[in-house]
């Protein structure tokens, strides 16, 4: 029987693409909810490595299973670099993707095209009931659109467009977007570290604390 893999999260869009990034795991991936967990975890950290830590560290410690957890930002450069860590609540607790695109273009709404550009950031916490924890991250550059465009992805997608391919991330089949997101970044180097840990006799405990994009 397989070990399993907790992921931090509920949401159905995340929990799709980690189903496909993670396949290669020899671990089965379950939710909070699969396992009975209604704990809620408040993202209070100042940062996408502290709420990614924070997650994994209390469903680790409360379900006993080895959790992944990770919180993603998108930091637009004309705003500072908000929304950032807040990138959930940016538009208010109870906002719907829809509420969050609406408000970024809103304040985006005299920016030029030149200046729209934008950071997709990822971190990944992977941790372990007693405690030891590693970091990955991964990043994608890209514009903000003027108006949503496409029908697949989640959250932000729809406006972040990506000049090479001239598409947004939500115009993009799940495959292809796995390939090039900052998710899809740090969830492979994720994948390596539960293959070091599962393929090898190194302990988590003994593996670098932090891979970086």
């Amino acid at each position: 029987m397989l070990q399993k893999l907790l992921l931090a999260t509920n949401n159905r869009g995340k929990v799709r693409e980690y189903r496909r990034l993670l396949a290669g795991v020899p671990l089965k991936l379950v939710t909070p909810a699969a396992e009975g967990i209604t704990t809620v975890v408040d993202e209070t950290g100042e940062s996408l490595e502290e709420n990614a830590r924070l997650k994994a560290t209390i469903l680790a410690v409360e379900s006993k299973l080895l959790s992944l957890a990770d919180d993603s930002g998108l930091e637009v450069d004309a705003l500072g670099g908000e929304p950032g860590h807040l990138s959930a609540r940016y538009a208010g607790e109870v906002a719907s993707d829809r509420d969050r695109v609406e408000f970024l273009l809103s304040r985006l709404k005299d920016v030029p095209w030149e200046k729209r550009t934008a950071r997709f950031r990822c971190v990944i916490a992977l941790a372990a009931p007693r405690g030891e924890v590693e970091l990955c991250s991964g990043a994608c550059r890209g514009f903000i659109t003027f108006e949503p465009r496409g029908k697949y992805g989640f959250g932000y997608d729809p406006i972040f467009y990506l000049s090479e391919l001239d598409k947004t991330l939500a115009e993009l089949p799940l495959p292809i977007k796995n390939q090039i997101s900052h998710r899809g970044q740090a969830a492979r180097k994720a994948a390596d570290i539960l293959e070091d840990r599962f393929f090898s006799s190194v302990t988590l405990d003994r593996l670098p604390k932090t891979y970086e994009s």
